[in-house]
């Protein structure tokens, strides 16, 4: 049994600004085990997202180790190798959604289990059944722009499940909805991690990281948890 998910161990990234380079993360170190929901916490440029897009892969930092179930440095594959790992294993919700317009719900929902070579007719019974799970039943035709910004979010959130990654990563999941779809939102978070996911979510709202399992705050390129 592994006993933590993820691992980080000595992990820095900057920025270059002009001919002076600012550091993001310094050395940074923690470990965090599955069923868990995490809020990560810190002041805007603090390096919140920045956390975020590392352990979705999408950016390499100067140094460190990044282990995720048995691999042993995530950070030393090519791109080729992280998208493949990315698809199967780990999942991100952005703040923006990122659905593609000219797609339904389910057809969005839908779309990252195609690109893994499953059958069309499984799909589309997984993709609905993850848009019941999170309450749109009823919206399941409906185009991006016919849907509020709390059931896009909702599609997001949908689509992020359906590979069944090991690691959810959601970089400010409810900054632009108001309170109700915001608790929504963490309600349906919550329900992910207790189904053996790990959940990192970035945020600001104070009342949602009350409800998390840990607190995760970055403070001048270090981590520490509340």
């Amino acid at each position: 049994m592994i006993e933590n998910l993820i691992e980080l161990k000595d992990v820095s990234k900057k920025f270059k600004d002009k001919n002076d380079d600012i550091v993001i993360l310094n050395k940074i170190s923690f470990k965090l085990p599955s069923n868990k929901l995490v809020a990560l916490t810190g002041p805007s440029g603090s390096g919140k997202s920045t956390l975020i897009h590392l352990l979705a892969l999408l950016d390499t930092p100067e140094q460190g180790v990044y282990k995720l179930l048995t691999q042993d440095n995530l950070f030393s594959f090519d791109e080729k190798q992280k998208s493949n790992y990315r698809k199967k294993n780990l999942s991100i919700v952005f703040q923006n959604f990122n659905l593609i317009s000219d797609l339904t719900a389910l057809e969005n929902v839908m779309l990252p289990n195609l690109y893994l070579g499953e059958k069309k007719i499984n799909s589309f019974n997984l993709a609905k059944s993850l848009l019941i799970q999170v309450g749109l039943e009823n919206r399941l035709n409906h185009l991006p722009s016919e849907l509020s910004g709390g059931e896009q979010q909702r599609v997001a959130i949908a689509r992020s499940l359906i590979n069944k990654p090991k690691l959810i990563l959601a970089d400010e999941p409810t900054g632009s909805l108001d309170a109700k779809n915001a608790e929504n939102i963490l309600e349906i978070l919550k329900s992910i991690k207790d189904d053996k996911a790990l959940v990192i979510f970035a945020t600001h709202n104070k009342s949602l990281v009350s409800k998390s399992d840990l607190e995760l705050t970055i403070s001048n390129g270090n981590v520490i948890f509340n």
